[in-house]
């Protein structure tokens, strides 16, 4: 395929924060930037009324010219398709943006300029910020400039478009292909057309979401001014909430996070005024309001919500990210299934203050209930059962739990999370109560990717285990040699400020957990040394060398982990540590906090879990074809779930049945899914 590059400068008096779909319905085109190879750049000036040049429209014509563009397929071609009535075939557009997420590398095509060296005078020009105010948002009162009020600002702008184009190609040329292949594209171009199809939203239901939470905060900021003599006009001043209690009541919090307010309001000694400050705290802080205007903002105008899916935008591992209201993160609900459901029609109907005082819980807990099957159709939702805990297991060839899993699957052995505490406590599983297994599921959760006390305390916090009663219980049950281990080592620990700020029986009760865990998995624990030796083997002398069934080897500056997909993690500028640095060994990556590119240390478990969550996502998404070949029409992926539209005769159990069917890279691999089938999406 021949290449043409391309990039548009457009205009809508939509924010380009609603959506691609929403801003493209009223959107124009103002420049069309193309190049050819061996050619310099072009541009199209459609907003002074030239008409399309004749080599873009015979290239457009030409079915072995491919497009290549930065973001194209989730916005320039969109774009084009509603302000110009021009539709390019999925299997013609190629994509940077996506190629380079593919390979670890930044979004931006500024940023991509960057860490590729693109050579000045192809560089994204600087200015362009201040030309794309000018020209494609409109002020604060609705005025644009135009070619004629700005006449050179325009040339610029003009100049900063052919630039734009003449970095595209500068940057195609130089990214990594190991993960932009045949297969790889084709699952793009379906990914392409789920985020086009895109999911039915009830809108009445987020309206009156909408609603409600405005009303509800006004009576939040009255009841705020009331328990504090109108010392605070809100309690969403996180800083002079903790200074009014600490003042008028003598209480210290380290935070106003959720789950601090929810332990503290649960403290019996805690005065009630303060109480009843923290629980207006938290109704006003909820997130969920948020998330309801983002969907009224974006849907488009039949009531679908589209582009809500970043193919492979997880750098780390390539699985999916979210986009407009985010629904990767959706909230646990709270409330069971049949609140909620009554909840939803009190919403709509107006009278949630017949059920609720304070409703922010119920809103919250419906989240997932705005999105709707299509009229006359069903959704039908699956999702992979503890699909990261049989991965990490097959990748480590951990065989008892592959095993247990397999029995499990086959209704003659136990769940996971007991057989898991069994191991880790020299029990039959059996026997496990209700408790102890909420204990091993945050086993599960804390230690798969050699995680310690501090990774065990954050899933004990979150599925609400306490500690106090889980050391006294530990020191009953475990076995003592795993104690005498951890109470040997607890001064280490001290000395270096690595207890959490844990008393002493309570830290030696985790630190003893986690060593039966690592005791019970010996290959878990041996496959994450394994790794690191690879590692420093593949960045010593450039060797291939294998971990679990990962292989590692080093391509010019990258270290690469090769998945049994073929598919391959990749770490820029990858070395290993000074002296000074600990850590296994420190690429470049984007900062998952500061949103920079900048060094990062990682260690062997670290790479286990990017490796584990990278091949759950290749298992999931390589079903999307043979789902949609069996006339499942997917709306949306939610980590481990597809979402899907389908005629009223499907069943979920033969969407299970697909999702459960291992690829053949890993027909090992004992795979389980759950589904079922509603009008409304809700959690399990």
């Amino acid at each position: 395929m021949r290449k043409i590059w391309c990039d548009l400068e457009t205009f809508s008096p939509v924010p380009i924060s609603q959506g691609t779909h929403r801003y493209a319905e009223k959107a124009r085109v103002l420049l069309w930037g193309y190049k050819f190879e061996n050619e310099p750049a072009k541009v199209w000036d459609i907003a002074q009324g030239e008409p399309m040049p004749k080599d873009l429209k015979a290239a457009l014509e030409n079915p072995e010219f491919v497009t290549v563009w930065h973001n194209g397929a989730m916005f320039d071609t969109v774009v084009l398709k509603h302000a110009l009535g021009i539709d390019l075939p999925l299997s013609r557009i190629d994509d940077t943006m996506v190629k380079a997420y593919s390979h670890s590398l930044p979004g931006s095509l500024s940023a991509l300029c960057d860490v590729l060296r693109v050579p000045n005078d192809k560089a994204k020009d600087k200015d362009g910020r201040r030309l794309i105010r000018l020209f494609c948002v409109p002020d604060r009162n609705g005025h644009v400039q135009t070619h004629e009020t700005r006449p050179e600002d325009w040339k610029r702008f003009v100049e900063y478009c052919r630039l734009d184009v003449e970095a595209l190609a500068e940057i195609d040329q130089r990214l990594p292909e190991w993960n932009w292949q045949a297969r790889d594209h084709a699952l793009f171009e379906l990914d392409q057309q789920i985020n086009r199809r895109g999911i039915c939203i009830d809108t009445e239901l987020a309206q009156a979401c909408v609603d409600l939470a405005e009303k509800t905060a006004a009576i939040n900021e009255e009841r705020a001014k009331e328990l504090t003599n109108g010392e605070l006009s809100s309690a969403r001043q996180r800083d002079a909430v903790l200074k009014h209690i600490l003042k008028e009541y003598g209480v210290t919090l380290p935070d106003l996070t959720k789950s601090t307010v929810e332990r503290r309001l649960n403290d019996p000694d805690l005065p009630q005024a303060v109480k009843d400050l923290l629980a207006v705290r938290l109704s006003s802080t909820r997130t969920s309001i948020a998330k309801y205007k983002a969907l009224l903002g974006s849907v488009s105008s039949d009531g679908r919500l589209r582009g809500t899916l970043q193919f492979r935008g997880a750098s780390r591992t390539g699985r999916y990210s979210g986009r407009l209201f985010q629904p990767q993160n959706l909230a646990r609900p709270t409330l069971s299934q049949t609140e909620i459901d009554v909840g939803i029609d009190a919403i709509k109907g107006g009278w949630t203050d017949l059920l609720y005082d304070d409703p922010s819980e119920l809103m919250s807990s419906c989240l997932r209930g705005v999105i709707v099957a299509s009229p006359g159709k069903q959704l039908v939702v699956a999702d992979l059962s503890n699909i990261e805990g049989r991965v990490l297991a097959w990748l480590a060839k951990e065989d008892w739990k592959l095993q247990a899993f397999r029995e499990f699957d086959a209704g003659r052995g136990p769940d996971l999370y007991k057989a898991t505490y069994g191991r880790t406590f020299g029990v039959n599983p059996n026997d496990v109560t209700k408790k102890q297994r909420q204990i091993g599921k945050v086993l599960e959760l804390a230690m798969g990717y050699q995680g310690g006390v501090g990774a065990f305390l954050t899933f004990a916090s979150v599925y609400r285990v306490d500690l106090d009663e889980l050391a006294k219980h530990t020191f009953e049950a475990i076995d003592p040699q795993y104690l005498i281990e951890a109470r040997d080592a607890y001064p280490w620990f001290k000395e270096k400020g690595l207890t959490h700020g844990l008393a002493e029986n309570t830290f030696i009760a985790c630190e003893a957990i986690k060593r039966a865990w690592r005791a019970a998995h010996p290959a878990i624990t041996k496959y994450w040394a394994d790794t690191e030796t690879a590692i420093r083997e593949a960045l010593t002398n450039g060797s291939t060398n294998i971990a679990g069934r990962i292989v590692y080897d080093k391509k010019g500056a990258w270290l690469r982990a090769r998945l049994p997909s073929g598919r391959y993690l990749c770490y820029p500028a990858a070395r290993l540590p000074n002296d000074d640095e600990r850590c296994a060994f420190i690429y470049k990556g984007m900062n998952q906090y500061t949103r920079k590119w900048d060094l990062i240390k990682t260690y062997g478990g670290k790479c286990c879990e990017n490796a584990g969550q990278a091949v759950a996502c290749d298992i999931l998404v390589e079903a999307m074809p043979v789902i949609e070949a069996a006339g499942f029409e997917i709306v949306i992926s939610v980590h481990d779930e597809f979402i899907t539209e389908a005629p009223m005769n499907k069943s979920a159990k033969e969407l299970e049945s697909i999702m459960a069917t291992a690829p053949a890279w890993a027909k090992d691999l004992p795979l389980a899914a759950a589904g079922f089938e509603s009008q409304r999406y809700r959690k399990e």
